[in-house]
């Protein structure tokens, strides 16, 4: 077989790896992979929880078509907000524990704390 002497390139470098290196490559592939979603995950709920609370404090603007009109206290719905504020706050506390459990789980899967 001395003509597979001569082919070269990163198809028969393939080809001739052993298993320690295949092992390297698929964990490496797999954790980057893995990594990066995490990453993205706990991006997207600290995003999330962030359009929350800006949702909860423009609750508080009382004034819907300008800066000098104010609902009137006939118009406005006490029991109405109340619920959509508690319900608003209960979606805030469960992203604030899957924010929390997904930092502490990317720290502990990936041995660095996620800085975004």
């Amino acid at each position: 077989m001395e003509d597979s002497k001569k082919f070269n390139g990163a198809f028969i470098d393939s080809l001739k790896r052993n298993n320690k290196q295949i092992r390297d490559d698929r964990a490496e592939a797999i954790v980057e992979t893995a990594h990066l979603k995490y990453k993205r995950k706990v991006e997207d709920l600290e995003m999330e929880l962030g359009e929350m609370r800006r949702e909860q404090d423009n609750m508080l603007d009382l004034s819907p078509t300008n800066a000098q009109s104010l609902t009137l206290a006939s118009d406005f719905d006490s029991d109405g907000y109340i619920i959509s504020d508690l319900e608003l706050g209960i979606k805030i506390r469960n992203t604030e524990i899957k924010l929390e459990v997904a930092q502490k789980r990317f720290e502990y899967l990936f041995g660095t704390k996620e800085e975004v």
